[in-house]
């Protein structure tokens, strides 16, 4: 029963890999330098054209630091007319270090090709620190120890594209609600706008999204919720399972959708109304059948959602791929949220505690 939830995973490998020599682009660099992040490759100074940012909802990837960098070719705006889905322009690039206990140990690289498709490669650092090389296209295991019996891998090509390529959104953590300057201070692992880096408002400033919708201008997204810890929770929900457990993600059909929209006229919150006393198909062993559910008001120990998340074995996990180590301050914040639904019994999207008057009436103009 529960080997059948591997099933969309494993479909959505093979055909990825079936997939693979027919439309590879051509390789990546063989270096990082080469990809073209560094003004001075000696001293590591990446090029100042180079916007840095960082979403207010990070991706867990057990505990690493991350930096994080955008280029947009001269003259070529993100085409932001589908507000939920940005179309990247040719040459677009993207770089995300990834680092352990202080030492950078691998950075991503995504190039837009068009049509959807994208160049991925991954670099893995050297032990000083000093230069970064393409890893092979089917990754490296163990490269590093992350925590006592745990070693970090570098994912392969197809990997990349299981998460990125193909899905509602490529580009994972660079959209307007992770941009939003109004940004969520409960979010688990929160992290600044670098100095110096970009969020919604300035790409707007600088012209470097069209056909952007104007009331992003005055009213930036965000999730309205009944709660800090609601919020915090479908925020984390939306970056970390979101792009799969999507409208257009490869989970679809299964009901569970995950992704918050800040599509002008977008109604409920699909987190909330795909999941609350839900059953869902996961069953949580050693529990009456009909306890479970996606996400029981009052009871975490009965939510598959937040069962699912603390687990780490290759049945059970969510996310399954990317990740070794569970997210315990997540799983809090969603236990904790579980148990305040008993408390809010009206916990639909729009009713919120800081926006109450106005926010239906807003949504509509």
């Amino acid at each position: 029963m529960r080997a059948a939830w591997c099933l969309p995973l494993l479909a959505l490998t093979a055909l990825a890999a079936g997939d693979v020599a027919a439309r590879s682009p051509a390789a990546a660099p063989a270096d990082l330098a080469a990809t073209g992040l560094y003004s001075d490759a000696a001293t590591k100074t990446v090029d100042p054209r180079h916007m840095a940012y960082a979403p207010q909802y990070p991706l867990w990837s057990d505990g690493a630091a991350k930096r994080r960098w955008i280029s947009l070719p001269p003259g070529k705006p993100i085409d932001a007319a589908d507000p939920d889905v940005w179309t990247f322009p040719v040459g677009a690039k993207l770089w995300k270090e990834f680092s352990f206990h202080g030492r950078p140990v691998e950075t991503r690289y995504m190039e837009a090709l068009g049509r959807g498709r994208w160049r991925f490669a991954t670099y893995v650092w050297n032990a000083e620190g000093t230069a970064a090389t393409r890893a092979p296209d089917n990754g490296l295991k163990g490269v590093v120890e992350i925590a006592p019996g745990i070693r970090h891998d570098i994912p392969s090509v197809i990997d990349c594209r299981a998460c990125h390529e193909g899905r509602q959104a490529e580009a994972l953590g660079f959209s307007a609600l992770q941009l939003s300057p109004d940004r969520d201070s409960l979010a688990p692992h929160a992290e600044p706008v670098p100095p110096g880096g970009v969020d919604l408002t300035t790409l707007l400033q600088r012209r470097l999204l069209k056909h952007a919708p104007r009331a992003w201008a005055e009213r930036p997204p965000r999730i309205d919720a009944p709660s800090p810890a609601a919020r915090a929770a479908l925020g984390y929900l939306h970056a970390n399972c979101g792009n799969c457990h999507s409208p257009a993600g490869p989970l679809d059909s299964r009901g569970l959708l995950l992704r918050h929209s800040v599509a002008p006229g977008a109604k409920g919150e699909p987190a909330i109304d795909t999941t609350k006393d839900r059953p869902g198909r996961y069953r949580i062993p050693g529990l009456p059948p009909e306890r479970t559910r996606l996400l029981s008001p009052g009871d975490p120990a009965g939510s598959s959602v937040a069962h699912r998340m603390a687990a780490r074995d290759a049945i059970t996990q969510m996310p399954p791929l990317g990740t070794k180590i569970a997210d315990a301050e997540a799983v809090d914040l969603v236990r904790r949220w579980i148990r305040e639904m008993a408390v809010r019994p009206h916990i639909e999207a729009g009713e919120t505690e800081d926006r109450k008057p106005n926010t239906q009436k807003e949504e509509k103009q």
